[in-house]
């Protein structure tokens, strides 16, 4: 059984005053992580995590999966999201990626990904591991369990992973968005496509933060680290369970969710 992995790390936003400090970190932990656990991994990173590199290098990757295979498709960096024109979401938008160059090619929508995830074939598991801003519910707090980021320092909590949609949007597409957005049930980027473990819920923003000095997204740093502590068999859901023993808390109120269906969820992890 082969193992597929595509590491997407973006920290520089060229003209959007957004820029990211962890992001890059990020891909290249889990490029590390995955390639102790066997994976054949590729790394997009800044200028090269343009939406076409992004979409060829996922649409490869279920190319090469066959029945039995694992890919994974690992990114970080500014979620946002845009007006939906084919009417499938009931508050209007549809959940997006920012590559790049989401200003002048705009970004990659959760339609596009769950097409891409479509292809795989029968028997292929695709995981996403997206350290961005994305849909879901909120609960309730957990306990203060992360180490505080730089010594002598406050907590930096401005630097979230959400880019506003009118920093890459004209503004008649701005216009379609309305005010504001309703809640509503969570359809992620990516949907059913793939098992997708996502950084924060619907009415919460992922943070890129800093560790002993070191910037890394929250959530990342969190999930690799309750990674090493896992038992052999572990599913998703005991992953997630682990995670959530210390997201949310209170430097860093977000709340890790793992969408997908219930034989998806019950996967080894990383296998």
């Amino acid at each position: 059984m082969a193992r597929y992995a595509l590491c997407v790390g973006i920290n520089d936003y060229p003209g959007t005053s957004s820029d990211l400090a962890g992001c890059v970190n990020d891909a290249k932990d889990w490029a590390g992580v995955l390639a102790k656990r066997g994976f054949e991994t590729r790394l997009l990173v800044d200028q090269k995590a343009t939406g076409a590199a992004i979409r060829q290098g996922i649409a490869e990757l279920i190319g090469l999966a066959k029945a039995g295979d694992t890919v994974v498709i690992q990114y970080s960096g500014h979620g946002s999201y845009v007006p939906d024109e084919d009417g499938d979401e009931p508050d209007g938008t549809d959940e997006c990626l920012c590559p790049y160059d989401v200003r002048s090619k705009g970004p990659i929508t959760d339609d596009e990904l769950f097409e891409l995830f479509s292809r795989r074939a029968s028997g292929t598991k695709v995981v996403m591991i997206a350290d961005s801003c994305h849909s879901g519910t909120v609960a309730r707090f957990a306990p203060v369990s992360t180490p505080p980021p730089i010594k002598g320092r406050r907590y930096i909590l401005d630097r979230v992973k959400f880019l506003p949609p009118a920093a890459f949007l004209s503004k008649q597409d701005t216009a379609k968005l309305g005010v504001r957005r309703r809640a509503r049930a969570s359809n992620p980027p990516g949907r059913y496509g793939a098992l997708l473990l996502a950084a924060c819920q619907d009415t919460e923003y992922s943070y890129d933060a800093y560790f002993a000095g070191r910037p890394n997204g929250a959530f990342t740093y969190v999930a690799i680290r309750s990674l090493s502590s896992l038992p052999p068999k572990a599913t998703y859901m005991d992953w997630l369970k682990a995670i959530r023993k210390s997201l949310p808390s209170q430097q860093y109120p977000q709340t890790p969710n793992l969408f997908g269906s219930s034989s998806m969820k019950r996967w080894k992890v990383l296998t």
